[in-house]
């Protein structure tokens, strides 16, 4: 929530886990690894359609780089990229995606039924000694959604074509993010997507739908419709879709624009960052004047 004091990669953030607080064979359906723009908008669309999800995120997306975000929609005067990241939180857990602290550091194919890869994982300040303790964990899941950057050798011990371009290790894929290893997806940055926080959260959505479809969970469109549209025409409401009526409808928007108020009340707390290597601070934090 902004006007709160600044939290760190090592901090705990509301609806967010750390390694600790589940061990080894966690099952999901789903692992995100990757709490930026594009992991964060593929964990809501899997998580509305009924998939378990869980986003392993190290801490800092580079999104926080940026100064003022001016060119996504729906912001006229454009927006803190901080508190994007937060709305971008706080709508995926709303959904019940699982927000984790922890850095993936290796995954790998399984002979389990229904649940493909094996994340070895452990807590996101352990490389810098910050946590207590450091042990690794594992997170099994169905399939995998790669969304962090800019590392992806952790995708290696499954054998996913990646493809150096001088400094940079993009995942290869299909256009739509399906990966050589069945069950992978790549999105945004990572897929070598444009690199705007924008097309990072579309290319994270597409993938997310790409993935929906090869579970082969029930989905038409995640659409929330007024009470009758399909039913007053004889249809019955498609799968991942909702009819509301005016009554609720008018208490989400009351809820919506409560949660926006709260959000927007007061400047975002965090301080600006920029590249890591201008300043004497890991997280790239400029000092405060």
């Amino acid at each position: 929530m902004n006007g709160s004091p600044e939290r760190t990669a090592d901090e705990d953030v509301e609806g967010d886990r750390t390694a600790d607080d589940r061990t080894a064979d966690d099952v999901v359906d789903v692992l995100i690894v990757g709490g930026g723009v594009a992991g964060l908008s593929a964990a809501t669309f899997t998580a509305r359609a009924g998939l378990e999800t869980v986003v392993a995120t190290a801490g800092e997306s580079i999104l926080k780089r940026n100064a003022h975000v001016e060119n996504v929609p729906g912001f006229p005067a454009g927006i803190n990229p901080r508190l994007l990241l937060d709305l971008q939180r706080s709508q995926a857990t709303r959904n019940g995606a699982d927000l984790r602290r922890v850095r993936v550091t290796a995954i790998e194919s399984t002979d389990r039924a229904n649940a493909g890869f094996l994340a070895t994982v452990e807590p996101a300040g352990s490389s810098t000694g910050s946590e207590e303790n450091s042990d690794p964990s594992t997170i099994v899941a169905d399939r995998v959604v790669a969304a962090s950057w800019s590392d992806a050798s952790y995708l290696e011990p499954a054998g996913a074509d990646l493809r150096d371009a001088g400094s940079k290790t993009y995942v290869e894929d299909d256009g739509h993010g399906r990966t050589s290893v069945e069950g992978i997806y790549a999105a945004g940055r990572l897929a070598e997507r444009y690199h705007q926080a924008v097309v990072a959260a579309g290319d994270g959505a597409r993938t997310a739908i790409t993935l929906i479809h090869d579970a082969e969970v029930p989905f038409y469109h995640d659409w929330v419709a007024p009470e009758g549209y399909f039913t007053d025409r004889g249809r019955e409401v498609p799968p991942g879709c909702e009819e509301i009526t005016e009554e609720e409808r008018l208490a989400r928007e009351r809820e919506s624009m409560a949660e926006m108020r709260e959000h927007f009340a007061e400047p975002h707390g965090e301080r600006q960052r920029t590249h890591p290597s201008l300043v004497d601070d890991e997280l790239g934090r400029v000092p405060e004047e």
